[in-house]
């Protein structure tokens, strides 16, 4: 949406029309929602193309008779085939959420936080028959705050590309930009976030089940088990209480705080828990709902 506000008030660019997702149900009352895009796009009076497939005739028709000199591409959810790749002069060019070729894929941001890198930044590149492969043009890059997470890292990201995306287009419009070839042997891969990325592995330190708090929120989210539940988990590093040794997963209440046992002798104090099926409490609340005993833990 930044980018797309951007390009529409800027006076030298054209806007010829927004491809943006089919209207679908979202939500528990699957009511037919369209794309926030597609709300700009209303509101500037600009031309929609909706396909199901980008692969289908009609796709390829409404690009080779609108004839643009570029597309511009963030986060569309599908592939695009060769023959409309070739279409645009400049061609299709991708705001990416990673510096690549670090974190290829669907999920950049939630994995570069998962991972514990306290960097990251945003790439234009021009998109080729691979993923996420195409030369690159552009770089934004910023630290990440220690604390950060995936939709407050999204937004910021999201707002920076804007500048990002109008640059890369003025700068090879002006054969001012030239496409760099990404160094293959450095790549990652950031693939879409799966159900089973929340589980949390309580081996682990505390300090990467955290990087995976911030970076698999809102969803998956970070869960374990607890008496046979599925139960969400917010917390963060915390030292070790005093005169305790907390094993990887046992769960000690003390002094109205609940820390969880990690790996590497470190320990996370939880602040939210969730059950499933329940309201969001705070670590009190849960532990004087559970009635915690001496021997309870998360996890198998």
């Amino acid at each position: 949406m930044p980018s797309l506000r951007s390009l529409i008030a800027q006076p030298d660019f054209r806007i010829e029309a927004v491809v943006t997702q089919p209207d679908r149900p979202r939500g528990r009352g699957q009511a037919v929602t369209i794309s926030p895009v597609k709300e700009v796009a209303i509101e500037a009076g600009l031309p929609l193309f909706q396909p199901q497939k980008m692969r289908s005739p009609e796709a390829l028709d409404f690009f080779a008779n609108s004839a643009p000199d570029a597309v511009v591409i963030i986060a569309y959810g599908q592939i695009v085939p060769q023959r409309l790749i070739d279409v645009p002069r400049l061609g299709w060019i991708n705001l990416h959420g990673s510096l690549l070729p670090k974190y290829r894929g669907a999920a950049p941001i939630q994995w570069a936080l998962a991972s514990g890198e306290t960097r990251t930044g945003l790439t234009t590149m021009k998109i080729d028959a691979g993923l996420d492969t195409g030369p690159t043009l552009l770089k934004y890059e910023t630290p990440i705050g220690p604390d950060e997470t995936a939709p407050e890292l999204s937004v910021r990201l999201s707002i920076a590309g804007a500048d990002l995306v109008a640059d890369t287009l003025r700068g090879l419009d002006r054969t001012e930009v030239t496409p760099e070839a990404q160094e293959n042997s450095q790549a990652t891969l950031a693939p879409p976030l799966k159900k089973e990325d929340g589980r949390i592995d309580w081996s682990l330190s505390a300090k990467h089940i955290y990087n995976r708090i911030r970076g698999f929120d809102p969803w998956p989210g970070a869960f374990t088990t607890f008496r046979g539940k599925t139960c969400h988990v917010w917390g963060i590093p915390s030292a070790q209480p005093e005169s305790a040794s907390v094993e990887s997963g046992s769960i000690l209440f003390r002094s109205g705080e609940l820390f969880v046992g990690c790996g590497d002798s470190t320990t996370l104090r939880a602040k939210f828990l969730q059950l499933e099926g329940r309201k969001r409490l705070t670590a009190v609340e849960f532990a004087n709902g559970a009635r915690l005993n001496a021997g309870d833990r998360f996890g198998n």
